[in-house]
C-alpha cells in the first residue's frame, strides 16, 4: 500500500508493482521504465513527466491522474481505466491503449503515432492537435472527442459492420 507515498524523482525501473494501491502519490518524475504495474490502482497520482516506456499497465486505473508529457512510448495499456486523465504533451507513440477507457481524457499536443486504439473509448476526449499518424482506432468510439487539428493521416478508422 502506497497511498499517498511521496516518490518523487525515484529510479524504479522494472519494478514489480502489480496490484499495488497508489492512489493520490506524487511520482513526478519517477524512472518507472520497464517496470510492471498491472492492476494497480492509480486513481488521482501525479505521474507528471514520468517514464513508462515499455511499462506494463494492463487494466490499471489511472482515473483523473495528471500523465502530463509523461513518456509511455510502447507502454502497455490494454483494459486501462484512463477516465479523465490528463495526458497533454504525451509521448505514447506505439503504445498499446486496446480497449482502454480514455471517456474524458485530455490528450491534447500528445504524440499518438503508430499507437493501437482500437476498441477504445474516446468518447468526450480531448484529441486536439494531437499526432495520430498511423494509428489503429478501428472500433473505437469516438463521440464527442475533440479532433480539431489533429494529424489523422495514415489512421485506420474501419470498423467492421454489425449484422
Amino acid at each position: 500500500n502506497l497511498t499517498r507515498a511521496d516518490l518523487r524523482g525515484a529510479d524504479l525501473r522494472g519494478a514489480y508493482l502489480g496490484h499495488a494501491n497508489i492512489s493520490l502519490a506524487n511520482l513526478w518524475r519517477v524512472n518507472l521504465r520497464g517496470a510492471n504495474l498491472e492492476g494497480a490502482n492509480l486513481t488521482d497520482v501525479l505521474l507528471a513527466s514520468v517514464n513508462l516506456q515499455d511499462a506494463v499497465l494492463t487494466g490499471v486505473n489511472l482515473t483523473r491522474a495528471d500523465l502530463s508529457c509523461a513518456n509511455l512510448e510502447g507502454a502497455n495499456l490494454t483494459d486501462a481505466n484512463l477516465q479523465g486523465v490528463n495526458l497533454t504533451g504525451a509521448n505514447l507513440e506505439g503504445a498499446n491503449l486496446t480497449g482502454a477507457n480514455l471517456e474524458g481524457a485530455n490528450l491534447t499536443r500528445a504524440d499518438l503515432t503508430d499507437a493501437n486504439l482500437s476498441n477504445a473509448n474516446l468518447s468526450n476526449a480531448n484529441l486536439s492537435h494531437a499526432n495520430l499518424r498511423g494509428a489503429n482506432l478501428e472500433g473505437a468510439n469516438p463521440t464527442g472527442a475533440d479532433l480539431s487539428g489533429a494529424n489523422l493521416y495514415g489512421t485506420s478508422l474501419y470498423s467492421p459492420p454489425v449484422w
